[in-house]
């Protein structure tokens, strides 16, 4: 089958080629998927150049999220045979890696039903955001009807389901771009107060409009220092990402007087069974609100799978506004 894999250190996109690579095996409790459309997502680029190997026992292969056809089964024996999925289904997954190839073992549990209505190519795009802001906003971050929350990049992948879900879990969604060429894309998302970032500091903004209950943040670096100014009293700072930097300096003192958390986590670390436990919360709480139609994929771009060195130029750029994703 064909993979993808990196040559010369993978410090630029032109690192990336296609070579030709055995099937994955199949293991108990696991499906082999059919690849047709892989998402493509700031994770990979760090993995390409060195920065975020692969957990123990996971695919060298990138790719984190994929949308496909069952091909074979493989039931677990202590599961049972009603597994719920036949040959042929149409699904999306969340990956461990892998799912830059043609075919890609999934543990059954993972699995998620393309929704209604929607093409491989946007079902591709929503694993990897549901989950993570799923897991992040209403999880860790606790967000309730009626609060605010603060998300900036919300032109990104994360920062556009983050806006979608907000809205539809009932709250005020405060968010950030770069460039006043976004604002109206992120205003069409639902977002209630978009600020451009290129023309002042945000603090001054958010705090205009009372704070937020609960920061999305895939920034960090300084921008962890100016979230706590903007947090509510009691508010909660959930780190998704480190675009300017995994290390921060905070004033401690501003933070005990608001009683804030600081919290955050990656997927990608979580054992199967948390990964299972999350992806069920997923499908009966995001599901249907993508089939309703309060929540739609946002696919920036769709690239040939020839062209992955030029899918991860595109997404490295930050030129995007929504996901993008590889066709098989």
């Amino acid at each position: 089958m064909r993979a993808v894999a990196v040559r010369e250190g993978g410090k630029t996109a032109a690192d990336l080629c296609i070579i030709d690579v055995p099937r994955p095996d199949v293991g108990r409790g696991h499906v082999l998927i059919r690849v047709t459309h892989a998402g493509v997502n700031r994770p990979d680029i760090l993995q390409r150049r060195g920065l975020y190997p692969p957990p123990a026992g996971a695919s060298p292969i990138m790719g984190l999220e994929v949308a496909g056809i069952i091909e074979s089964i493989v039931p677990h024996p202590d599961w049972g045979d009603d597994v719920a999925w036949n040959i042929g289904d149409r699904v999306c997954a969340l990956v461990n890696g892998g799912g830059y190839a043609d075919y890609v073992s999934v543990d059954i549990r993972h699995l998620l039903p393309v929704p209604q209505g929607l093409s491989l190519a946007e079902a591709a795009s929503l694993p990897e955001v549901s989950l993570t802001v799923y897991a992040n906003l209403i999880e860790h971050g606790g967000l309730k009807a009626g609060e605010a929350v603060l998300v900036h990049g919300a032109n990104s992948g994360i920062g556009s389901m983050t806006v979608m879900l907000g809205k539809s879990f009932g709250a005020k969604v405060i968010t950030t771009v770069r460039g006043a060429d976004r604002i109206d894309w992120v205003r069409a998302l639902g977002a209630d107060v978009v600020i451009d970032t290129t023309t002042g500091d945000f603090v001054e903004a958010v705090k205009a409009e009372g704070g937020a209950d609960v920061i999305l943040d895939i920034v960090a670096g300084d921008y962890v220092a100016k979230n706590i100014l903007c947090l509510k009293p009691k508010g909660r700072l959930v780190q998704v990402g480190m675009a300017r930097g995994n290390t921060a300096e905070i004033d401690v003192t501003r933070l005990m007087q608001k009683q804030a958390i600081i919290t955050g986590s990656m997927l990608r670390p979580r054992s199967p069974e948390e990964k299972a436990r999350l992806t069920s919360e997923v499908r009966a709480r995001v599901w249907p609100l993508i089939e309703a139609g309060a929540i739609r994929p946002v696919v920036a771009k769709v690239f040939p799978f020839a062209e992955v060195g030029a899918a991860h130029e595109f997404l490295d750029s930050g030129a995007h506004s929504g996901k993008v994703v590889l066709e098989l």
